[in-house]
């Protein structure tokens, strides 16, 4: 299978590079329709914050990655980018890394949960435009499969990776029942956002959000479906709050040592979470001698992120595992689609032989005797046939052994000129 690929990731090139090549929805069908046109009879374009890549069969044979690489780039019309930011591969090895990607193992946040819906999308789009044929679908398909298996028979996706995670994850310990809580969240930054989106997904009763820039609390709180708090009256009302996650660029403390005191005496001592994700601290950490305070900082939680992504890391070879049992899966079943004609054809091209040799024959001996060589001749045959045919089988169950397999194949078919009429047509205009 001469797939090819190219990639651009996390790996190999800075953000802004890859925002520069970074394809929406209408540009990928816009570019699938172009390389339909150009350059590949089918394929595949992921294109995500960290990666964009772009596997396909080639049109023709001659085809080298370094053209697809040019293509995109034209595409997107940037300049300053360089070739050695992208990654290229062939045959195996791109079917390996479609696998590798599929199963989240070559993500920024290892096991990322979202990395199989993405090729699931791009799987979509390209059969909407027809750019998927039986063999390319089948691969797919078994990427596919690759990426459920290794959500279901690892933990690769498991525990927390990210501090805002982290943060909520710790939460969902300390108290049992999030939809009955009351949250702050302080701040209204990228990490604020993320660890409220958190909340929300985890069915926190009420977020609320308080900010020194009004407009932007009021915007996180729309996504969050949650409310308001004036950063003036903000130390007033932390005490009507069962969590606190504050990730502001303050210099001095938020939410003093002092603070947290009164407000527990407020709260008659009733127990609340304080998550300090920011640097420098916006919680005074001495709040944690405080009964009832359970209060985690950066560091803290950061040990919590290690570890879990330790445990990730463990489960890469596992999931290796995985990848080749179903390379070897896939290419069994690849390679029997030319093992089965090239063994017909070559048994078609004896019989052929046989068949001849034995009517110059035919009347020249009797009708017994023609029997007894047809028969004869058919065993003869057979015998000579047997090994080269258990050969190819073998080859072709293993599954890793393509090249050997094909080029076996294409011995058989110099030596006995088993080529088809489209065959030759189609070499004699490579040659020409």
């Amino acid at each position: 299978m001469n797939l090819i690929a190219i990639s651009i990731n996390h790996k190999t090139a800075p953000i802004e590079v890859r925002e520069a090549l970074h394809l929406n929805k209408d540009e990928i069908a816009d570019l699938i329709l172009l390389l339909k046109q150009d350059l590949l009879s089918e394929g595949l374009i992921i294109s995500t914050c960290n990666r964009t890549e772009i596997f396909g069969l080639p049109k023709k044979n001659i085809l080298i990655n370094e053209v697809l690489i040019d293509y995109l780039i034209n595409y997107k019309n940037v300049k300053g980018i360089k070739k050695e930011h992208f990654n290229g591969f062939f045959s195996c090895s791109a079917v390996k890394h479609l696998f590798a990607v599929a199963t989240g193992i070559d993500s920024l946040i290892l096991g990322d949960s979202q990395i199989l819906g993405q090729v699931k999308e791009a799987i979509e789009i390209s059969e909407e435009l027809k750019f998927v044929g039986k063999t390319f679908r089948r691969l797919l398909d078994t990427s596919v499969r690759a990426g459920k298996r290794a959500i279901k028979e690892t933990t690769i996706g498991e525990g927390a990776v990210s501090i805002s995670y982290a943060a909520v994850q710790v939460i969902e310990k300390i108290f049992a029942n999030l939809d009955k809580k009351s949250a702050l969240v302080i701040g209204a930054g990228s990490t604020s956002e993320l660890a409220a989106l958190h909340l929300r997904d985890k069915g926190v009763g009420k977020i609320t959000i308080s900010n020194r820039t009004k407009t932007k609390a009021e915007v996180l709180a729309d996504k969050v479906h949650g409310e308001t708090l004036s950063f003036q009256f903000l130390k007033e009302q932390i005490s009507n709050f069962d969590i606190i996650l504050s990730a502001t660029s303050s210099i001095d403390y938020i939410l003093t040592f002092e603070d947290i005191k009164q407000m527990m005496k407020k709260r008659k001592n009733a127990s609340v979470c304080l998550m300090d994700i920011a640097i420098p601290r916006d919680i005074d950490p001495k709040s944690a001698r405080l009964d009832n305070v359970f209060y985690n900082d950066i560091d803290s939680l950061k040990s919590i992120v290690d570890k879990n992504l330790k445990k990730r890391e463990n489960e890469i070879p596992i999931i290796e595992k995985i990848i080749i049992e179903e390379m070897i899966n896939y290419y069994s079943w690849y390679n029997s689609l030319d093992v089965i004609p090239a063994i017909k054809n070559l048994r078609n091209f004896f019989e052929e032989i046989r068949t001849d040799e034995i009517e110059k024959i035919k009347n020249k001996i009797s009708d017994e005797d023609y029997l007894k060589i047809d028969e004869m001749t058919k065993r003869l045959v057979g015998r000579l046939l047997h090994n080269p045919t258990i050969k190819l089988r073998q080859l072709a169950e293993k599954g890793t052994n393509y090249e050997e397999t094909a080029n076996s194949i294409l011995l058989l078919k110099n030596v006995f000129d088993l080529y088809s009429k489209n065959e030759k047509s189609f070499d004699n205009e490579i040659n020409d």
